[in-house]
């Protein structure tokens, strides 16, 4: 039971994170933005698809039960929670499930961006990681954390890549690192 629940209230901020992406783009679109790597998004849209459909699996078909431990990967996964709430909620109307370029934005380097480029990759990581954990779906937690890796590995390079074309994105940035926080002397 707890697993249904957990997983309804993923799903449902999933879908609900969709649609905010929508308007996000209906946004960004009407002021001149336009789209990159278009043909790797269906792959991050099918790693997360299949991570649900991979999870629901083992936990429901192979009767996967709490771990005697779960409290530690569901603690990693409420932080992880409330900092994508911080991430998302900084990126305000930039933030986006598709790499959407606004050319001459100022890049937003606000909240955890501020310490890092990429806060948002690095928590979806830890939640295809812990969500599993919590119910001891190993096969689920190990292949789509390495899966998740290699899309985001494709998908970071040309998210940089159109930042640094198109905005001020190397000159806030060049001193931060990819995914581990950094602390600037000011």
């Amino acid at each position: 039971m707890v697993f249904f629940i957990i997983l309804f209230v993923v799903i449902t901020q999933r879908l609900v994170e969709l649609l905010i992406a929508k308007s996000n783009e209906k946004w960004m679109r009407n002021r001149g933005a336009y789209e990159v790597g278009q043909a790797q998004y269906k792959y991050i849209v099918l790693v997360h698809v299949f991570f649900f459909i991979s999870l629901i699996s083992e936990v429901v078909f192979l009767q996967k039960t709490l771990a005697s431990w779960w409290w530690v990967p569901f603690a990693f996964f409420i932080i992880a929670q409330s900092m994508r709430v911080w991430s998302l909620s900084s990126l305000g109307r930039f933030w986006n499930t598709k790499i959407i370029i606004l050319p001459g934005a100022n890049v937003v380097a606000k909240g955890p961006y501020k310490f890092m480029r990429h806060p948002n990759y690095v928590i979806v990581s830890v939640e295809i990681l812990m969500l599993p954990l919590i119910f001891q779906a190993y096969a689920t937690a190990i292949f789509f954390t390495i899966a998740n890796a290699l899309v985001l590995s494709v998908r970071i390079c040309q998210e940089e890549a159109a930042l640094q074309e198109a905005t001020d994105y190397q000159e806030k940035f060049s001193s931060r690192f990819r995914f581990f926080p950094t602390i600037e002397k000011e």
